[in-house]
């Protein structure tokens, strides 16, 4: 079982996910290649074994008033394929997940016409880069206007429309106020397209009240035998935040005390509800699996919960790395 985190890496300064220049200073995918490269280094060396890169590895790819960037994958055809290689060589899993602009569903055709646009081009930036079938772009199901039958067809329809290429490399992840387990799962049947179970969205978007083990058993039968699926997991946000303003008790900075952002990712994960879960895991006798780990700490966060593994749970040292 693997752990990753997703972007930006806090353990070692200075490295740069990707290029995040504006469009009038002619950022490239060339560039946010060489961001990589470093970032895959530094994964090797703290033997991090599993990685989200931005979705903007390559800027303005398929912007409809940019054409200038439309060519940045055939211009980098030797350097995606050269950090490809390195992510293999390292064994590394590479994965990406597009922003929340990219609703295949959307009811807006132009909207909708877009997101396909982007995900197209990202699946491609993973066939160039020589990636196995593990490399995945991971979408939400998106709007849930007209109601939840009208916007798994909608959903249905965008996937259908992909080339099968793409579809290849797409994987849906239930989110947190729209599409449950049970309505992904309706859409792997009529499309085929693999699932990604997200246990912080499973917990706040589970109207049967299922058990996670069971909804998380069920998504992960839609991975092929020979493909380890992964799953995304997180802890709630629970912490108080500073005040924004100079406001203060005798000279004392004050805290506001807000309720807790159940939705929001916190900055580290809660170690016992990792042990619990994955004893469920282990006990319910679930096939292996690679864990996503969605925390605002990053590499950082990753090392603390192996650390914290290791110390409050090392009989389950074995099915981690």
């Amino acid at each position: 079982m693997r752990l990753g985190f997703a972007v930006k890496v806090l353990g070692r300064p200075g490295l740069k996910s990707h290029d995040t220049r504006r469009w009038q200073s002619s950022p490239h995918l060339s560039v946010s290649l060489g961001y990589l490269w470093e970032v895959l280094l530094y994964l090797h060396e703290a033997q991090i074994r599993m990685y989200r890169f931005s979705s903007d590895l390559a800027p303005y790819l398929t912007h409809p008033d940019l054409p200038r960037f439309h060519n940045q994958l055939e211009q980098c055809r030797d350097k995606l394929a050269a950090v490809g290689a390195l992510a293999r060589a390292f064994d590394i899993r590479l994965s990406v997940h597009p922003g929340q602009f990219v609703v295949l569903n959307s009811a807006d055709p132009d909207v909708a016409r877009k997101s396909q646009a982007d995900v197209v081009g990202v699946a491609l930036l993973l066939d160039l880069m020589g990636l196995g079938p593990e490399a995945v772009l991971v979408i939400h199901g998106g709007s849930g206007a007209g109601g939840m039958e009208a916007a798994r067809e909608r959903l249905i329809r965008g996937l259908s429309a992909l080339p099968a290429e793409t579809l290849r490399r797409v994987a849906l992840e239930n989110d947190e106020s729209v599409f449950t387990v049970p309505d992904i799962l309706r859409v792997h049947e009529a499309t085929g397209v693999r699932l990604v179970f997200d246990l912080l969205h499973f917990n706040l978007n589970n109207p049967d009240r299922q058990w996670p083990v069971e909804a998380l058993a069920a998504v992960l039968a839609t991975w092929p035998a020979d493909v380890t699926p992964k799953i995304h997991l997180s802890s709630p946000r629970t912490e108080m935040h500073g005040n924004d303003g100079p406001a203060s008790v005798r000279g004392k900075r004050m805290l506001t005390v807000r309720a807790p952002q159940w939705s929001q990712h916190s900055d580290y994960a809660n170690p016992f509800e990792v042990i619990r879960f994955l004893q469920d895991v282990r006990a319910a006798g679930l096939r292996p699996f690679d864990i996503m780990l969605e925390l605002k700490a990053k590499d950082v966060g990753l090392l603390q919960l192996r650390r914290d593994l290791a110390r409050f749970a090392p009989e389950l040292g074995e099915i981690w790395q």
